[in-house]
C-alpha cells in the first residue's frame, strides 16, 4: 500500500510515517497543500492522510480538488477539533474517514489499512495460486501449508505480483507500490528482493523474469 502523509508539523509527520512503514507501507511526505497536490498529481497512492489546516493550499481545498478529479485515492483527514459539525463538514467534502488530534497511532493505523482495501477493484483478502496463500489483513504466507517467513518488503512484492493475476509487473512499479520516494531508481534493491524471495518460495520456481519486470 502506498501513502502520502501530509502534515505542516513535520515532527509529527515523520512519526506517522515511521509508525506507518513498520506495518509495511510505502510512504511519503508533504508539509503544505500545495506540494500534497503536486505528488498526487505525479503519482499514485491507495491512501491519502490530510491534515486539515495546511499552508500554502488548505487542506479543505487539496480535498475538494482530489475529489473532483476523481482519483481513486482514499482520504484520511486529521483535524485539531473533534467537534461533530467539524467532522460533517470534512466528511461533506468527500473525505471517506476523519480522525481528530491528538489520536492513538494504532488508530490511525486501522483506518488506513481499512481504507486501503477499499479497493476500485475489489480483490480478496485472501490471495491464492500456485500453492500460495497470502493473507494480506494478518500478514502471513504459505505455501503448501509451509509457513514463509516474509520481511516486508517480500511481503509487498509478493503481494502484487499476487494482485497481478499473472500479467508481468515492472521494476518500476514494484518501486512505486512497495517502497517509497526515497528509493533510488537506479538501486538492485528489487532484484535482491526477488531473488530473496524465490529462495523463500522454494521449488519450483514461479516467479519468471520478463524483459524489464517480474510475472507469477
Amino acid at each position: 500500500m502506498r501513502v502520502l502523509v501530509v502534515e505542516d508539523e513535520q515532527v509529527l509527520a515523520g512519526l506517522v510515517a515511521d509508525g506507518l512503514r513498520r506495518h509495511g507501507m510505502a510512504v511519503d511526505i508533504a508539509y503544505d497543500g500545495a506540494a500534497a497536490l503536486e505528488r498526487l498529481a505525479a503519482d499514485d497512492y491507495d491512501v491519502l492522510v490530510l491534515d486539515r489546516d495546511l499552508p500554502e493550499v488548505h487542506g479543505d481545498d487539496v480535498c475538494r480538488q482530489v475529489v473532483a478529479k476523481g482519483a481513486a485515492v482514499r482520504i484520511l483527514m486529521l483535524t485539531a477539533s473533534g467537534a461533530v459539525n467539524q467532522r460533517v463538514q470534512g466528511l461533506g467534502l468527500g473525505a471517506d474517514d476523519y480522525l481528530a488530534k491528538p489520536f492513538a497511532y494504532a488508530e490511525l493505523v486501522a483506518r488506513v489499512q481499512a481504507l486501503g482495501r477499499r479497493q476500485a477493484v475489489a480483490l480478496p483478502p485472501v490471495l491464492e495460486c500456485y500453492g500460495i496463500t497470502l493473507d494480506g489483513p494478518r500478514r502471513q504466507a504459505f505455501r503448501d501449508s509451509r509457513y514463509l517467513a516474509l520481511s516486508r518488503k517480500e511481503f509487498a512484492v509478493l503481494e502484487v505480483l499476487m494482485q497481478a493475476r499473472g500479467a508481468v509487473v515492472t521494476t518500476e512499479e514494484l518501486l512505486e507500490r512497495a517502497w517509497d520516494e526515497n528509493t533510488d531508481p537506479f538501486t538492485t534493491v528489487v532484484k535482491v528482493t526477488i531473488s530473496k524471495l524465490r529462495a523463500k518460495l522454494g521449488e519450483p520456481s514461479v516467479i519468471t523474469t520478463v524483459p524489464g519486470g517480474y510475472r507469477l
